[in-house]
C-alpha cells in the first residue's frame, strides 16, 4: 500500500499547469552503510494527475494498493534541496500497480516512448 501524503503543481511543456499527486511507500527500517546504525525511511514518488486542487487536498490520506520501487535510468544531476549538494543518481523511483513487477513497467514505458 502506497499513501497520497502531498500534492504539487507542475508544468508541462507548454506551460499548462497539473496536480501530481505525492505518494509514499510504508515505514522501512535501513542500515546505513557509513554508521552501521538502523534508520527509518520511506520511499516516494509522484505521479500526474487531472484533479483539481480542492481534490487533492481532499484525497491526502487516502491508501492504495501498490508500491513504490526503483528502476534504473540513465545519469542525471540532482540537487538536494536542503544542502544545493549536487549528486549523479542513476534511479528513479516509480509507483507500481499491485502484482505490477518493475520489468512490465519499464518495458511498457519503453514500448510507448518508441515511434511507431
Amino acid at each position: 500500500m502506497v499513501t497520497i501524503i502531498d500534492y504539487v503543481k507542475r508544468q508541462n511543456k507548454e506551460g499548462k499547469e497539473f496536480n501530481a499527486l505525492i505518494l509514499q511507500s510504508g515505514i522501512e527500517i535501513v542500515k546505513s552503510r557509513e554508521t552501521g546504525r538502523y534508520y527509518a525511511t520511506a520511499k516516494r514518488t509522484s505521479i500526474t494527475s487531472t484533479f483539481d486542487d480542492a481534490m487533492c487536498q481532499s484525497l491526502i490520506g487516502t491508501q492504495i494498493p501498490g508500491s513504490v520501487q526503483r528502476v534504473d535510468t540513465q545519469p542525471y544531476d540532482f540537487t538536494v534541496p536542503g544542502t544545493r549538494e549536487v549528486l549523479k543518481l542513476t534511479h528513479r523511483w516509480v509507483y507500481l500497480k499491485e502484482g505490477e513487477s518493475v520489468q512490465e513497467k519499464v518495458i511498457a514505458e519503453t514500448k510507448v516512448a518508441m515511434p511507431v
